[in-house]
């Protein structure tokens, strides 16, 4: 003799008229635990779309370097260093410290980069230890073409990312953002 199990009535099915509406309030209970925590559907689209958005950013700008010859690291620490908005040069261990990585790992990224002609590292006049940056004029020529490029393709996804700034500012007027400490 086999054993069968019964299957749960389907919603509608002859019988359980209720069960469509247990399923239904079911469904509203579910939503409304996500609504209270501030979030539509709405908003998960837009993060869902903004983070599509960062990542095609991100493939494009990588072959827009890629296309001058440079790894991504490399683009990213030609803007670093154009970027520096300090008194005077960055030190190759803001530069370190910007990009995230290892002082050694920019030693090696800032010497590849001079030895194309990119950027020019001359010791500082008060402390000879410390290693001053400056983009050479083909390294800022080569940044420039891809940031022009970058910028564009900034600008045809403008909307996604005006969209995500409006759910921010909306949660965060009502309180119902965290922000994360850095």
């Amino acid at each position: 003799m086999r054993n069968v199990q019964a299957k749960p009535p389907t919603p509608g099915a002859a019988g359980d008229e209720d069960a469509g509406e247990r399923q239904e309030a079911g469904a509203g209970r579910g939503r409304r635990r996500f609504r209270e925590a501030g979030l539509t559907d709405s908003d998960y689209a837009a993060l869902g779309e903004f983070r599509r958005a960062i990542r095609e950013f991100l493939a494009f700008s990588q072959e827009a370097a890629r296309e001058h010859g440079l790894t991504t690291q490399q683009h990213q620490a030609l803007l670093v260093v154009r970027a520096h908005a300090g008194p005077g040069l960055i030190t190759l261990g803001e530069l370190a410290q910007s990009l995230m990585i290892k002082s050694h790992s920019a030693v090696g990224l800032v010497s590849r980069l001079e030895e194309r002609d990119l950027v020019l590292r001359k010791a500082s006049v008060e402390d000879r230890r410390v290693a001053l940056l400056e983009l050479r004029p083909r390294g800022a020529e080569i940044l420039e073409a891809i940031s022009m490029r970058n910028l564009g393709k900034i600008g045809r996804t403008a909307e996604i990312l005006e969209g995500i700034v409006q759910t921010a500012r909306r949660l965060d007027a009502a309180g119902r953002l965290k922000t994360p400490r850095v």
